[in-house]
């Protein structure tokens, strides 16, 4: 019993990361493609999440080697204003993905209570009482608390998301067709760009890798426990996988088959019964509620992490100003449920705007992963450069789809 417990536990940061990247921004980036390309971008989803995997090993190892965080390393041996960066970037990435999984999270409880309620519950009061829960478990103020309670809805979302899959799988020929890389022709309607660099963004997110050097640095991993940071690494990537085709597959085997786009998450809730049954449509929302809701956690936690980080403290969540700050961002979900806002909007530019930060991250770390004096014999090899080389152009494409596809979305409105 003891065993199992030190093994489910050395897994939890691993778990915490994978809530942290497949929320509702994975969700709504996931269904998009499999609404409207079908299986055709499953070759996206299996390079980010292999390349999710290479980074999230190499910053953490990087923290096993030195002792020193992301953001700590970037302020000492690169410059300060590069720390400051990253904490302005990610914040501004956070806050927009805030408004976007509280807005969907809230349109897609309205549209299901209506089967419960005679015109359902006005999607206000569900922002509400989201924010307020989220909140209630920020203010406890300790991680192991939130990895815990995460990883019951991590489970939760995880479970639904694959017998969803089991219900509306696509034909194989089509699965294993959508390994071998291709854009799509991009429509009137239908801007493939965005949503492969909003796939990207939501998966190979720079605040994921920093925020690894966080978790890795607080559960006190030396180079002895290399590779229990090795499992946990590969366990989240491949959690990120299996998920998140699950999810492209329920909407390319339901939406994509009619020729329905996915304009609105709520959409698959009127949709998928006629489709599937109300059974699909019960399990979908709550997968969707407990991805919401598992993102949120460390989405109002993130800044205090950061700034702690950056100042090189130890993480306190009950610092008064903290709780102000998580207040402010957690309120941001309410933009949506007042004035209406397109969510699904939010959500994917959101996303996309995490590619246009990734060639930085991978820049910072090639550096610092190079200079002799602060890794010893463990600076990066020769095939680790290579590898990061192939990630950084990889990355620089993906920020012009990302340019392309925000720019064409806003010629748009």
């Amino acid at each position: 019993m003891n065993n199992i417990k030190t093994f489910f536990k050395s897994l939890l940061p691993g778990i915490f990361l994978f809530g942290f990247t497949v929320g509702t921004g994975s969700v709504t980036a996931m269904a998009k493609a499999g609404a409207d390309y079908g299986m055709s971008l499953l070759w996206t989803i299996f390079i980010s999440c292999a390349i999710t995997y290479f980074l999230i090993h190499l910053f953490g190892k990087f923290t096993l080697v030195t002792g020193l965080t992301a953001l700590q390393s970037f302020k000492r041996h690169i410059h300060p204003a590069v720390s400051i960066f990253f904490i302005v970037a990610l914040t501004t990435q956070i806050c927009g993905s805030v408004i976007g999984v509280m807005g969907i999270l809230a349109d897609v409880c309205f549209e299901w209570s209506k089967n419960f309620i005679d015109g359902g519950i006005s999607p206000i009061y569900f922002a509400l009482f989201f924010i307020a829960f989220v909140y209630m478990i920020f203010l406890v103020g300790r991680t192991e608390v939130f990895e815990k309670v995460l990883a019951i809805f991590v489970g939760i979302m995880a479970l639904c998301f694959l017998i969803n899959f089991i219900i509306l799988m696509p034909p194989a020929m089509d699965i294993l067709k959508g390994m071998v890389p291709n854009v799509p022709d991009t429509g009137a309607d239908k801007n493939s760009f965005l949503v492969i660099a909003s796939m990207v963004g939501t998966t190979v997110f720079s605040g994921l890798f920093i925020l690894r050097t966080i978790l890795v640095k607080e559960a006190g991993w030396t180079m002895a426990d290399l590779k229990t940071q090795n499992r946990d690494a590969l366990f989240s990537a491949f959690l990120m996988f299996i998920v998140s085709t699950s999810i492209m597959a329920a909407a390319a085997g339901s939406l994509y088959i009619k020729g329905i786009t996915l304009v609105n998450v709520t959409q698959m809730i009127n949709l998928l019964e006629p489709l599937a049954g109300s059974a699909a449509v019960t399990i979908f929302t709550i997968g969707l509620i407990a991805a919401g809701v598992s993102s949120q956690f460390p989405n109002v936690a993130l800044l205090p992490w950061l700034l702690d980080d950056f100042h090189e403290r130890k993480p306190n969540l009950k610092r008064p100003s903290y709780r102000i700050m998580a207040l402010v961002i957690s309120l941001l979900g309410l933009i949506v449920p007042i004035f209406n806002a397109k969510p699904i909007a939010v959500m994917v530019s959101s996303q996309a705007f995490g590619a246009l930060v990734l060639p930085a991250t991978v820049g910072c770390i090639v550096y610092i992963g190079n200079k002799k004096s602060l890794m010893g014999e463990h600076k990066f090899s020769t095939i680790t450069n290579v590898i990061l080389s192939m990630i950084f152009v990889f990355a620089l494409v993906m920020s012009y789809m990302s340019y392309h596809g925000i720019l064409s979305t806003l010629q748009a409105l």
